[in-house]
């Protein structure tokens, strides 16, 4: 029987077809593997940016060291990724190349929005043409230059948008409700740390959550550097909880 043209099945087989509704499905089917992916959070503080990862830890047997998913772009640069891992890979190797590509023409490290669009120009590129897939995946892309601290969130389709505190991946909602009663405008650094362990434990059961499922880091607005918290900090802020 032929297909009916009101059915997503006749506009989600090339990136390129529009529905008469006017979305495009394969970016929708993208948005959707990112919510399967793993919760990152970030917040901004008095003098910079929070972000946090639950690293998912799917084995008992899997070394918790060995994943990772809060990657430094620059010195001044780091992001979270929720998703396809390879995809935030291939994105991850991009955004470092432009950074150190504007280094050695402008002798300047590269703003924070700058860099975001240019990630993001990339990723909706592969919205456009034919023989190519949307990114699955989303960044959290967390930095302090010259005109403050920033925390922006990426999606598949190219968009890019400023926040003051949001999240991507499984139980994104979830977290996003938390963030909304219990966000505070200026509070200090150890106050944000210890506000995404929180929204981490609070989308995993008591017996699930650890310090060690948890990666955090932070660039602070005075110090213009990227910074991963060891486990040891971690553990102490998830103590004071």
């Amino acid at each position: 029987m032929p297909m009916q043209s009101g059915s997503p099945a006749a506009y989600d087989r090339a990136i390129t077809i529009f529905s008469p509704d006017g979305r495009l499905f394969q970016v929708e089917y993208a948005k959707e593997a990112i919510k399967r992916g793993a919760t990152a959070i970030g917040a901004e503080y008095n003098s910079g940016v929070i972000i946090g990862i639950d690293k998912r830890v799917t084995s008992k047997f899997m070394e918790e060291e060995s994943i990772e998913k809060i990657h430094k772009i620059d010195e001044h640069i780091g992001v979270a990724t929720s998703g396809l891992v390879a995809d935030g890979r291939k994105l991850i190797d991009y955004g470092r190349v432009s950074a150190q590509t504007e280094k050695l023409n402008y002798n300047q490290p590269m703003d924070v929005v700058q860099l975001t669009k240019e990630i993001c120009d990339l990723k909706q590129s592969y919205t456009q043409y034919g023989g190519t897939r949307p990114f699955g995946v989303s960044l959290l892309v967390a930095g302090a230059d010259e005109e403050g601290k920033h925390l922006y969130r990426t999606d598949p389709s190219g968009a890019y948008v400023s926040y003051r505190a949001t999240a991507i991946g499984k139980g994104e909602e979830e977290v996003d409700n938390f963030l909304k009663k219990n966000y505070k405008k200026g509070m200090k650094k150890d106050e944000a740390v210890k506000l995404v362990l929180k929204a981490l434990k609070e989308i995993k059961d008591e017996e699930e959550f650890s310090p060690e499922i948890a990666e955090i880091a932070y660039v602070d607005q005075k110090e213009k550097q990227f910074k991963k918290l060891t486990q040891k900090e971690v553990a102490k802020h998830a103590e004071d909880l």
